[in-house]
């Protein structure tokens, strides 16, 4: 495993790229939870925190595939130093702002809704650098793998200095740590793009007439972005569902046991899609994952103790990060040249959508039905994405429409 990972970190400008990407990519850990201390602490309400927080991650979430065709039509040399800086402009601001009691709160929003609009997609960047840099399929999965296993991490690290800074210093400071990662790191990527060749993204804009529609997925792309929003669905559903579970059999905060084991599990799934050898193409892999994701999440329905659920939990998150990775990998490959940044943030749009709608409907659920019923409905999702990966019937020649 580590000579297959080692390989891929071998590669020329590989090590620039990865240490570039988990540093800004780092700013996206650090930044939702010290925003949302800041403002709880400068305006006393966490009902308007969590609305300004929302606010925040809709903006960023749904722009997310316009931001990526900007990058896909005029590269990331172009685009990723302008975004970066309004994006840590912005944060500074809201730092300022929640510094001290007394800035308006609709100040406070416009300012979290500016920068979610301008928040570079990295994660989609970088893994198009990827498909740049490694020509062979296998070393492009391995990075991909270690690529979505890091990003996990960072959303566990994140948090956790956020939470040391709010302790030991002010949550707005988060906000000004979150600003120097994002630019930093998104300058040294782009600075990465210039020192390792061409960049790829002007090449096949310039191949395809500088043509994108970002509000548009890329064609023939249903199946990725059909599983990552599977996925997306039945994991918010499940970490909802998971706290209920915890305080009905002891503690709420038992639930943290059952999510360190489904990112565990998550994690060694992804390093393991990365060093095995997989003959099976990628989109017939990608509704296998998907299909024993959601037999895994069926599965929790029938766990007596938290102890029982973290175990399946684990089991679970075997698949989760494959899922996502082969989502990523299918989608890169599917798409037309010009358009792989955008294809990447359209699966991230789709994973993020389904968690947010999957976590709201177990709320719902979770008051009206068994909760063993609502742990075995967070599978659906998922299951009703291995519709998509059925192939289209075609026309035949004499009944083509007129």
């Amino acid at each position: 495993m580590s000579s297959s990972y080692a390989t891929v970190l071998r590669t020329p400008g590989a090590v620039r790229l990865f240490s570039a990407a988990l540093t800004g990519r780092l700013s996206y850990g650090v930044v939702p939870l010290s925003l949302l201390l800041a403002v709880t602490a400068t305006t006393g309400s966490y009902a308007r925190a969590g609305w300004l927080t929302a606010l925040f991650a809709a903006s960023n979430v749904l722009l997310s595939p316009a931001r990526a065709g900007l990058v896909d039509r005029h590269g990331p040399r172009r685009t990723l130093p302008p975004m970066a800086a309004g994006y840590a402009l912005v944060l500074l601001g809201l730092a300022a702002a929640t510094w001290r009691p007394g800035v308006p709160y609709p100040v406070l929003l416009a300012l979290a809704v500016a920068a979610g609009v301008l928040a570079p997609p990295l994660g989609p960047v970088t893994r198009a650098r990827w498909s740049a840099l490694l020509s062979d399929p296998g070393l492009r999965r391995r990075a991909y793998s270690l690529d979505t296993v890091a990003e996990e991490l960072l959303y566990v690290t994140g948090p956790l200095l956020a939470g040391v800074i709010a302790a030991t210093a002010r949550p707005a400071l988060g906000l000004v740590l979150g600003a120097a990662l994002v630019l930093t790191g998104s300058l040294a990527l782009a600075a990465s793009v210039r020192a390792v060749g061409p960049d790829r993204a002007e090449a096949d804009s310039a191949a395809t007439g500088g043509r994108s529609r970002p509000w548009r997925p890329p064609a023939r792309t249903g199946l990725p972005l059909a599983a990552a929003a599977g996925a997306g669905a039945g994991l918010g559903a499940f970490a909802l569902l998971t706290v209920v579970f915890a305080r009905r059999h002891g503690q709420a905060a038992d639930a943290a046991w059952v999510e360190a084991a489904l990112a565990a599990g998550s994690a060694t799934g992804g390093l393991a899609l990365g060093a095995l050898d997989w003959r099976a193409p990628a989109r017939r892999r990608l509704a296998v994952l998907t299909a024993a994701f959601a037999g895994a999440l069926t599965l929790t329905s029938l766990a007596p103790t938290v102890p029982l659920l973290a175990a399946v939990a684990a089991l679970a998150g075997l698949t989760v990060a494959p899922t996502l990775t082969t989502a990523y990998l299918l989608a890169d490959e599917l798409a037309e040249p010009g358009h792989r940044t955008r294809a990447g943030a359209w699966v991230n749009t789709c994973f993020n959508a389904g968690s947010s709608g999957g976590t709201a409907l177990a709320g719902l659920l979770a008051d009206h039905l068994p909760l063993p019923l609502c742990l075995a409905l967070a599978a659906t999702p998922a299951l009703a994405a291995l519709s998509t990966a059925r192939p289209r019937p075609t026309t035949p020649p004499d009944r083509l429409p007129a």
